[in-house]
This record gives structure tokens, sequence and C-alpha cells, in this order.
């Protein structure tokens, strides 16, 4: 474990990188005795800044939910991070790249809660209960922390899980309109389809996801409370985006697409 110290050192650099624009090394490379508890530390503390600075929390994320995601990270589990009001963005409405560090974007599907769910011993079917419908999403993957080789879940962690941005679809279904394993999604860069999966991918089902993430976060006190939003995961690998790009995430089963540009 690190200090104290230590940890808000991290955090002022973390905080620093939005001045420079340039994303710190790897905190692994740089501090050797950095733990997970460490990371989920740090990213507490950047969150409640934020939330602090009049920003509130919107939602959650949980990430490298798929295998593919976890070889590009080199984990063997999920992270998380919450996200606020101002990482939400709207749907096809061009984004400045320049906001971003390293962008890449997921494609993936996004609970909205219409009851609080808490941790632990939350099960799918109590995930299912307090879901009030499914959108099409995007999320933008950022660092501010790396990347290179040999980052490990712990940078990850404490970088706010790499999330940089969401932009939510349009379309809402409900969980009982469609067999959210067998959903096929679809990720297209200026009108090439760049990578294909099925949700199943996310951990058997974003459901599970879900569940997860309720009953990981309700060890730190934290209920899912109703309108949050909860992005559970790619199930295709994160592919880089840079200015003049257009993106759309393209889903069967009725829940349509969302798509973005970035300038």
């Amino acid at each position: 474990m690190l200090d104290a110290q230590t940890r808000a050192q991290i955090l002022a650099g973390i905080d620093g990188v939005y001045e420079t624009r340039r994303p710190l090394p790897l905190l692994t490379q740089t501090y050797p005795g950095i733990e997970i508890a460490d990371a989920y530390a740090i990213q507490q503390e950047f969150i409640a800044r934020r939330v602090a600075a009049g920003r509130r929390v919107r939602g959650y994320k949980v990430g490298l939910t798929s295998k593919a995601m976890q070889e590009m990270s080199g984990s063997t589990e999920p992270d998380f991070s919450a996200m606020t009001d101002d990482l939400f963005l709207p749907e096809d409405t061009p984004i400045d790249s320049t906001s971003f560090f390293h962008p890449m974007i997921e494609i993936e599907v996004a609970f909205v809660m219409k009851h609080p769910l808490h941790g632990p011993g939350v099960l799918p079917v109590d995930v299912i209960r307090a879901t009030d419908f499914i959108l099409p999403a995007i999320e933008i993957v950022d660092f501010r922390v790396g990347p290179g080789p040999g980052m490990t879940v712990v940078d990850t962690v404490a970088d706010l899980a790499a999330c940089g941005a969401a932009v939510l679809g349009g379309n809402p279904r409900r969980l009982d309109q469609l067999d959210l394993r067998t959903l096929r999604g679809e990720m297209v860069i200026n009108g090439e389809v760049a990578q294909t999966g099925l949700a199943s991918a996310v951990l058997g089902n974003p459901v599970t996801a879900v569940a997860w993430l309720a009953n990981k976060l309700g060890g730190f006190g934290i209920t899912f409370e109703p309108g949050q939003t909860i992005l559970t995961g790619s199930f295709v690998r994160a592919m880089p985006v840079k200015a003049g790009d257009e993106v759309v995430a393209r889903f069967d089963s009725g829940l349509g697409e969302v798509r973005t540009s970035f300038f």
C-alpha cells in the first residue's frame, strides 16, 4: 500500500494532465508498491473532487468485462468507475477530439435504473426487476495514465477505469423485449464495419455485469439510484479514433443504433 502523501501526489498528477495535455507514465512502473486498493482510493478521491466542484454522479461503468478487453489490458478481472454528468454526451453531436488524450471507442449496452439496487447479494433477476430500460451506447475510452506496454488493471482503475465519456442512443428497449445474450452489435467507423460481436461476450450476459458491479459497489456503501445509467462493458475490442472520424454503434433485436463524430 502507498501512503496518503504518495496517493495525493498521484491524484495531483492526474489532475494536472488536463492542463499539461501529457498523460502520466504507468503508475505501476513509477510506483512499484501501488496496489488495487490504492488505485480505487485515488479514483474515489478524484470523483469526490468533481462532486465538490458541482458535478453529480450520473452513473457507473464496468469495464474489462470481455475477454477481448481483458487481453488488451493484461487483466483477469473487470474494473469500474463512477461517471459524473459531464461525461455523458448527446448523440449525433460532433465531439472535439482535442478534449481527449488517447481516445478509443467501444460499443456496449447501457442500463437505466428504475429502482434502487444495492449489493451484496444482487442476482441477475434482481437487476432485471430494477432496470427501467436499456439503450445502445458508445463509450469513449481515454487515458490520463499511459497507455503502454505493461499496463495493468491497477493503472486503469486509478484512471477512472479509462473512461473518457459516453454517448447514449435514444431508442429504449425493455429487457423482456429481447434476449440480451444473443444481441449482436457492429462498430462502424467511416462507413466500414471495424468490429462485430455478441453481448454474451460480456460475462455471458450484460445483466451479469450489472449484478457484479452492484455487488462490488455494495462493499463501498454505494447504491444504484433510479435514473442512473450503468455502462456494462464492450463486447468487441476498442478501436482508436481521430478528428474526422464518424462512428456508429449498430445493434440488432430492435435496439437500433447510436452515432457520433469527431472534429
